[in-house]
């Protein structure tokens, strides 16, 4: 970790500086880096949609699924959304809040929420400081085109804050329905 801490230093103090790549594959290395369940997991207090502020350390005693999708309206990103919205009842018995995160701004969460009557919360991570603190901003390759977005992950977060499980390269259907089976049995 002293490597990523170094890099977002001297990102930090001169954002525009020239790197010679040497910070760029630190942060491609860091990106690489992956939480796993008993690790304590990354704060963040982000932008929400309708003008709420959502922070981790402020949801302590209730367990957290946090969950990091590409971009709002699309055809997976709905369903997802739609399907823990669906599921939002339930969660909630389970001492549990559901949180969407994108890199889209607020407006667009805003957009989204409004257009498919979502009641979960998403928030906005522009910057991608929580992307990349919990390893989601990984490189894709679409028609033999090499880019950067983000991967679709679901982290169900104990109510101390601590990871309980991980789910990557996440497939939609079913899924919303295996991470409320585990909410129930932590």
């Amino acid at each position: 970790m002293p490597i990523l801490l170094i890099y977002c230093l001297a990102r930090r103090e001169n954002p525009d500086a020239p790197t010679n790549g040497i910070f760029d594959k630190m942060r491609h290395w860091s990106l690489n880096m992956s939480l796993e369940p008993g690790a304590t997991a990354p704060d963040f207090t982000l932008p929400g949609a309708g003008a709420e502020t959502l922070s981790l350390s402020g949801l302590r005693g209730r367990k957290v699924v946090l969950y990091f999708y590409p971009k709002d309206d699309t055809s997976g990103c709905t369903k997802e959304a739609i399907a823990f919205n669906g599921l939002r009842g339930e969660f909630e018995a389970a001492n549990a809040v559901i949180i969407g995160v994108s890199a889209d701004s607020a407006a667009s969460h805003d957009a989204f929420r409004d257009k498919h009557d979502l009641a979960i919360a998403l928030a906005s991570d522009e910057k991608k400081e929580a992307i990349e603190a919990y390893g989601v901003w990984v490189e894709k390759s679409m028609y033999g085109r090499k880019y950067f977005g983000i991967d679709r992950a679901t982290f169900l977060i104990d109510a101390e804050g601590q990871v309980a499980q991980v789910w990557r390269k996440v497939k939609v259907p079913g899924h919303a329905e295996a991470v409320l089976k585990a909410v129930r049995e932590i």
